[in-house]
């Protein structure tokens, strides 16, 4: 028996998910999401967090609320220590900083004692953040050289508050967590402590997130404020001087398009830079990819004219999507931008130009009018006449680009290097959205986007949502729906869309 070797443990990592706002979680946290094979997650973390990790790992969920907990901590703990007993990397994601107010202590004392290898990576607790979002600087030179942290909901098996009442009245700044519900307690403790009833106060809601509140009063009024508020959990309560320098200093409630729920419907691949773009300045963004982008079901074709890149003069690119497709296929081909020869390539606009540039191709034409339409009769201008011209895009396509072309004297070789597909189904976050009323508006970067969402949102009323498309032919796509285009992005760039949205809650 001495000779059967012990079972190879695994590796915990306890890690902070940060307040709420996904750029505001560390680096070490997504990495560590990424190699996890399972995932123990809380309540208070965003979701979005969850994509980072592997399409095989296993989520489990053990949130808590006030109410009811998916499971005890004791049977948390015994989870830890049994997946990383299997030899699993375990990733116990934590909302804010899994050692403050997070028993993250606790877990890590559970793997200790049963001699497992455990890490502890820090997050952003929800006082920092609270704080910075809230534009209360917990900290101030003028009137607040000390900040403490105190639970606003102690451990009910205490027989007594550990809270010395008497020591935290005469503090400068203080920080509940937790303690939404008992915030007339917390308010009167402090007062008959000697705090003053006017400390100016503030309770932060859902610090970071797209739906956050903050309500500021005077310490004696806050819980009557917040009560009319209908403030809810997660929230913290910030008493001192610094939160009357909050009520001058808030910003993320004053953002342009704070308040407002945006859904995307790019390709996911596709979205980020608009999602990132509309999430900065305020909304809460539900991305819906209303097309996916596969290969063709054949390349013959494709391949055919691929393998003979050399003999074009010209090949023009109407999507960032036919950039990458065509990349790809000639990766799978061998090919490299070597294979282009002598041939000048066009673009019909920054977005497909700049996934040019990332794979060291720059556009020798690009139109002053960012349509196919446009990019047309730059072509025809530029003295397409008797020359051969490769177009590598979708299977959709319209036959304007090519016609225009012909019709210009080119000859023409069109090549189908992707399809797009619609999604079986809107998600979950997007329907529900839909269906509750909650969405103000919703952007169309492509015909395509229009046709296949309205496909997949079926009898939804739209007539309350605010529609965006990228330029006038998605425009005139969503007026064939029978649907009014809110704005219209001129030119037809995500920079342009941003600012069109932007220009019209103004």
């Amino acid at each position: 028996m001495d000779d059967i070797p012990a079972p190879n443990p695994g590796l915990v990592v306890l890690a902070g998910a940060g307040p709420g706002a996904p750029d505001l979680v560390v680096p070490a946290t997504t990495d560590w999401l990424s190699r996890a094979d399972v995932v123990v997650y809380d309540r208070l973390i965003n979701r979005d967090l969850l994509r980072a990790a592997r399409a095989d790992a296993e989520l489990v969920y053990v949130g808590k609320s006030p109410q009811a907990h998916a499971l005890d901590q004791q049977r948390i703990n015994d989870l830890l220590v049994k997946h990383c007993r299997g030899g699993k990397i375990v990733v116990r994601l934590k909302g804010g900083d899994p050692l403050v107010f997070g028993r993250g202590g606790e877990e890590a004392q559970a793997l200790r004692d049963a001699g497992l290898p455990y890490r502890i990576v820090p997050g952003i607790t929800a006082a920092v953040a609270a704080g910075a979002a809230a534009g209360i600087p917990l900290t101030d030179r003028r009137c607040a050289s000390t900040v403490t942290f105190i639970t606003g909901h102690e451990d009910p098996a205490r027989e007594a508050s550990s809270v010395n009442w008497g020591a935290l009245a005469g503090l400068d700044t203080l920080v509940f967590y937790m303690g939404v519900g008992n915030l007339p307690e917390i308010a009167r403790r402090l007062i008959e402590a000697g705090r003053d009833a006017g400390t100016p106060a503030a309770v932060v809601e859902r610090a970071t997130r797209p739906d956050q509140r903050t309500v500021f009063a005077t310490l004696s009024a806050l819980p009557e404020a917040a009560r009319e508020a209908r403030v809810a959990a997660p929230a913290v309560i910030i008493v001192g001087e610094v939160a009357a320098i909050g009520e001058r200093l808030a910003w993320t409630e004053r953002l342009p398009l704070f308040g407002n729920t945006v859904i995307v419907t790019r390709t996911r691949t596709q979205a980020s830079k608009l999602s990132r773009r509309l999430a900065e300045l305020g909304a809460r963004v539900i991305e819906a990819p209303a097309i996916a982008i596969e290969p063709p079901e054949d390349f013959a074709a494709a391949d055919s004219a691929l393998g003979r890149l050399d003999a074009f003069d010209w090949v023009a690119f109407t999507s960032p999507n036919g950039v990458e497709a065509f990349v790809g296929r000639c990766a799978e081909l061998r090919l490299d931008a070597r294979s282009l020869g002598n041939a000048r390539i066009a673009a019909v606009g920054p977005g497909t130009a700049d996934a040019l540039r990332g794979h060291f191709i720059t556009p020798d034409l690009m139109p002053g009018s960012y349509t196919t339409e446009g990019l047309g009769k730059a072509l025809a201008e530029a003295g397409v006449g008797g020359r051969s011209v490769l177009l590598p895009r979708a299977d959709i396509a319209t036959a304007a680009l090519p016609q225009m072309l012909r019709q210009a004297g080119a000859e023409v070789t069109e090549a189908t290097v992707y399809r797009t597909v619609r999604p079986a189904a809107l998600p979950g976050d997007a329907a529900e959205a839909l269906q509750a009323g909650r969405t103000h508006w919703i952007t169309f970067t492509s015909s395509s986007t229009v046709t296949n969402f309205l496909a997949l949102a079926g009898e939804t009323d739209l007539s309350d949502v605010k529609l965006a498309a990228i330029g006038p032919v998605t425009a005139d796509t969503l007026r064939a729906a029978g649907l009014t285009p809110t704005v219209t992005a001129d030119p037809c760039t995500i920079e342009a869309l941003v600012a069109a949205i932007v220009a019209f809650e103004q």
